[in-house]
């Protein structure tokens, strides 16, 4: 990143000999929101997740573990990685923000502004996994919390897709046709009959899908289940488990139909080492999954973006060895997105 000529690289890996294979860029606009600071609108994104550097500015979400950032991250694109959404700050405005869409190795210049009508109040911009809608949280003129959609192509008009829980919590696109979820740390589980996600009051870790767009709720939380002692949830290893950071810092696999452990504890820190590990993605065969392991409290540090990265894979079960991932192309601020 420069002082101001911002953008966001996707990287290829092979999962065998973990080297690069691809890279697409994407050139965040100007008006784009990718940090908030004093004088400015706050916008929630999860733009704002990947690019701020862990800085002492208002972070989006209130939750700001790998875990919640790295679905949430993976919402801004399609499923080829070929558009990126958007929320992008009225420069005439402290109160106004609009969403669109930059295409992969376009100019910074060069993207679509899907809304421009006057008092907007469009964030949490995220991507349909087709590329063919943008998803958002919006007041509408009753100021009724709404979530809503823009299509990529014809005259973008409003579609009101259903109530929302205002900007606080962020969006995931799912299922066909596309349907938002909005809720923290949501992931379908591989047959897509259950998923993951939180939000505050809800009971809960573990729920059956639902067939419309919507927040997670009282109402929408059907067949809750709690997974005992997950501090965070990582991702699905089975239909019917799920892999959790335990509140001692160990990761677990988990029964989601029980909400008991389903497996022995990994360690991938010692207790006196210092540093903390944090799950981001767990390989399609649930058999391995990326953690980036850092100082507790490294974020703090002014000079942290220089550090050098620790990246691992895992073995999601007890006794395996971990492989390191060393790579120029890796900085503390890398987020591994998706594993196919």
């Amino acid at each position: 990143m420069g002082a101001r000529y911002v953008g966001v690289v996707v990287t290829a890996w092979d999962p065998q000999s973990w080297k690069p294979r691809a890279t697409r860029w994407f050139a965040v606009p100007e008006d784009a929101a990718f940090n908030n600071y004093p004088g400015a609108k706050k916008v929630h994104s999860p733009l704002v997740d990947l690019c701020d550097g862990k800085s002492d500015a208002p972070g989006a979400y209130p939750m700001d573990s790998l875990e919640h950032i790295a679905p949430r991250v993976r919402a801004l694109f399609d499923l080829s990685y070929t558009r990126m959404a958007v929320v992008l700050r009225d420069p005439g405005s402290k109160t106004v923000s609009h969403v669109g869409f930059v295409k992969s190795d376009a100019e910074q210049d060069d993207f679509v502004h899907l809304s421009g009508a006057a008092g907007d109040d469009e964030q949490n911009a995220v991507m349909s996994p087709d590329g063919r809608t943008v998803w958002f949280t919006y007041t509408d003129r009753e100021g009724r919390k709404r979530i809503g959609s823009r299509s990529t192509e014809g005259d973008h008009h409003l579609s009101a897709e259903s109530p929302g829980a205002g900007n606080d919590l962020p969006l995931t696109i799912t299922g066909k046709p596309a349907r938002a979820v909005q809720a923290n740390m949501v992931h379908l589980a591989p047959d897509g009959r259950r998923l993951t996600a939180t939000a505050p009051k809800v009971f809960g870790t573990v729920f059956d899908t639902w067939n419309s767009s919507g927040p997670l709720s009282g109402t929408s939380a059907r067949e809750a289940v709690l997974l005992s002692g997950c501090a965070a949830v990582v991702g699905w290893v089975g239909d019917d488990r799920v892999l959790c950071r335990t509140s001692s810092s160990s990761f677990r696999t988990m029964n989601a139909r029980t909400g008991r452990a389903a497996g022995a504890p990994i360690s991938v820190v010692g207790p006196q080492d210092g540093t903390v590990a944090e799950g981001m993605l767990v390989s399609p065969d649930g058999t391995k999954f990326i953690v980036s392991v850092h100082q507790l409290n490294a974020e703090q540090d002014p000079d942290y973006g220089y550090n050098a990265p620790d990246f691992r894979v895992v073995p999601a079960t007890r006794g395996g060895t971990a492989t390191d991932l060393a790579d120029a192309e890796l900085d503390v601020h890398t987020v591994f997105l998706s594993w196919s």
